[in-house]
């Protein structure tokens, strides 16, 4: 099971999901609460491993910001969080992760007109987008007809529930940020307490 830690802001928080085990790491440009800088996001990526992957997330971007992010920063994914098109998801020269925002079974067709490395499955609204960091009602992947190597489950998740998640959705990412977090800023104890429970699963 591979695992995300999304929305880091400082060296702290790289360090702490480093350490933990994640295999990616989130650096948002996104508006938000943890939006960071093209500059910040350079000098977080040095404390970063090649082994552990840099995910730039963006809302609605274009494609000149996230080619300054691909070649200042270093990423090696980027995530859209918006209502990008699959023309644009098909100009980026690396990996794309693609979100969705779970109001129905229309979003998971939604989801079948795009062709993308990663299909992100996350909350209505999603944290980018003003939401309330609650789950989804993951019965509606069941049937989605996406490869489960494809399948990435976001939303509400923590670590008393990441394990009843991944028996549920059987994804091949989960990805976390308000759930890892303690009064707004990244948690140590909590991410290394979420990606243990995550990866154990894969035992159960």
């Amino acid at each position: 099971m591979k695992v995300k830690i999304c929305g880091v802001k400082n060296i702290h928080a790289v360090k702490g999901a480093v350490d933990a085990g994640a295999d990616f790491i989130g650096l948002m440009f996104a508006e938000s609460k943890r939006r960071i800088s093209i500059d910040q996001a350079k000098k977080l990526a040095t404390y970063i491993p090649p082994h552990v992957k840099k995910v730039g997330v963006f809302v609605n971007p274009n494609l000149r910001d996230v080619l300054e992010a691909v070649h200042t920063v270093g990423i090696d994914a980027v995530q859209l969080h918006g209502d990008e098109s699959p023309a644009f998801c098909s100009e980026i020269p690396i990996p794309v992760i693609k979100a969705f925002h779970m109001n129905g079974k229309e979003d998971i067709e939604k989801a079948g007109h795009y062709r993308t490395d990663y299909y992100l499955f996350d909350s209505p609204g999603g944290r980018y987008r003003g939401g309330s960091g609650m789950t989804f009602d993951w019965e509606l992947l069941q049937d989605v007809d996406i490869p489960r190597e494809k399948v990435i489950l976001a939303g509400g998740l923590r670590p008393d529930n990441i394990q009843e998640a991944i028996h549920e959705v059987k994804p091949a990412m989960v990805d976390v940020s308000s759930g890892v977090e303690t009064n707004g800023e990244k948690d140590a104890e909590k991410i290394q307490r979420f990606i243990e429970k995550a990866k154990k699963e894969e035992l159960v």
